[in-house]
């Protein structure tokens, strides 16, 4: 057999043969690579790509997951509406459709969710705020299904950005130049159907991405405070959003080699604040940046250091779980950092996921936006060029030869024969492929639900085994 380099390339061709141009699952990143994307300790559950989803470019992405059932839905921003994907089975994503654009498209747009409902904006000329209620998921027959508006907010007309505290019925809208000077334009959410003004900010002036949260940091001042923390083109501001009607400024703060304050993330004690600007790798040459603030005292902010990242990379959106930094990279994917040594000013890569494997240069291709908050580990990466990825941390999937829910091949390893099962559909044909794309088995069944196949013939190795022309898993004969 050849080095496992090359097995690895081989395999990961054959992947790509054998799955949909539109779809593709279950790569485990091996020797550095998920079929093409390099990666580490991150493995790709599936793929849908933009001819799929009938979209020139994707954007920013969110997730929802049903308090009813526990199932997971990835929602993800395009270049004409919102998509929404059910990854209750991460390994085979079903699109169930799009909400449309409220009026023209573009290349921005954004998303928030609140309880059952997620509220979008978009800088397309008068769009609004649309309001879509996520329960509607639940019984999608006839996906993918093209949706519409269950309410629409029209106080604003473009905006860029939208940002949601979770324990509080507001949304903040930001980047609508035309009110608040493009500050926070607070939209009561209470009622979701039926959103209303509530007030707005516009002492900082421009916003273009901000987080809101009810503070419980290390600052005894604010215990209880709603805080808006706006990335405002060239500096960072705190403003006390308790009284929506007469929001103040706490403090803010600038850096040296601004370019353009993009986006940032607390901590979940609250007490750092992890800060991109998305143009400084472009305006100064150096590797991916990440400023971090320390907020110890929110009336006095200071920068508590600065980490570079190891590619010429321009940094977007990024989020925190946890001890780990989910950061957004754009050529150079998603890049995952351990933060759990902060207070001594350690910040370490532990991993990534590169959806652009072209090259990692600072330019505006590739990974938009992430969703790490699933609680089963599933994180949705929405890329600019590719459309939609699902990653999992590598061996964290319970099934660890990446198998079905309902299709399962053991023993596997195999050495004389594998049992093929499926307790949800009946095998109507297998077939099993070797490394080099020939097929060496193929058998119509007569709605078995479990079969065995003789592997005595079989050299050792890799194979992959396909059932009924859609379910595709990894075979080791050894």
């Amino acid at each position: 057999m050849k080095k496992k380099k090359n097995l690895k390339h081989i395999y990961s061709f054959l992947v790509l043969v054998l799955i949909s141009a539109s779809s593709y699952s279950q790569t485990p990143c091996e020797n550095g690579f998920a079929g093409q994307y390099p990666c580490n300790d991150f493995d790709l559950m599936s793929q849908i790509d933009l001819n799929t989803l009938s979209a020139s470019d994707g954007n920013d992405s969110w997730g929802w997951t049903d308090p009813e059932d526990g199932k997971e839905y990835a929602i993800m921003g395009l270049s004409n509406g919102t998509a929404f994907i059910d990854i209750s089975n991460p390994t085979q994503p079903v699109y169930l459709g799009k909400l449309p654009t409220h009026t023209d498209p573009s290349i921005w747009r954004d998303m928030k969710v609140y309880g059952n409902y997620v509220f979008i904006v978009s800088e397309a000329s008068g769009h609004g705020m649309q309001v879509f209620d996520l329960t509607r998921l639940r019984n999608v027959s006839n996906a993918p299904a093209t949706f519409t508006n269950d309410a629409h907010y029209d106080g604003v007309g473009s905006a860029h950005n939208i940002v949601i505290n979770p324990e509080e019925p507001y949304a903040y809208i930001v980047g609508d130049r035309n009110s608040y000077s493009g500050g926070a334009h607070i939209v009561d959410i209470s009622d979701p159907l039926n959103p209303d003004l509530a007030g707005g900010y516009s002492g900082s002036f421009y916003t273009h991405d901000a987080q809101v949260v009810t503070y419980n940091g290390p600052d005894p001042d604010y215990a209880g405070r709603e805080i808006f923390l706006g990335s405002n083109e060239d500096e960072v501001v705190f403003v006390d959003v308790t009284d929506k009607s007469n929001p103040t400024l706490i403090s803010d703060i600038s850096y040296t080699n601004f370019s353009y304050t993009h986006q940032g993330w607390l901590t979940e004690d609250q007490r750092y604040f992890f800060l991109g600007d998305e143009t400084d790798e472009l305006a100064s040459g150096f590797d991916t940046k990440t400023i971090i603030f320390d907020l110890e005292d929110l009336d006095n902010p200071v920068i508590q250091q600065e980490y570079f990242g190891p590619t010429a990379a321009i940094d977007h959106n990024g989020y925190i779980k946890g001890d780990i930094f989910y950061l957004s990279n754009y050529t150079a994917g998603i890049r995952m950092l351990d933060i759990s040594g902060i207070g001594n000013e350690e910040v370490n890569e532990v991993g990534f996921f590169d959806t652009y494997p072209e090259n990692d240069g600072a330019s505006f291709d590739g990974m938009w936006s992430n969703y790490p908050y699933f609680e089963s580990g599933n994180i949705v990466i929405s890329d600019i060029d590719r459309g939609f990825f699902l990653i999992r941390k590598s061996g964290t999937l319970e099934t660890p030869d990446f198998e079905n829910q309902d299709f399962k091949i053991f023993p596997n390893p195999a050495s004389s024969y594998v049992q093929i099962q499926n307790t949800q559909e009946n095998i109507q044909k297998i077939e099993i492929f070797n490394l080099l794309g020939q097929k060496i088995f193929s058998k119509d069944f007569q709605n078995e639900k479990q079969i065995q196949i003789n592997l005595d013939t079989y050299d050792s190795g890799m194979y992959l085994l396909k059932m009924n022309n859609s379910i595709t898993l990894k075979l080791i004969v050894k």
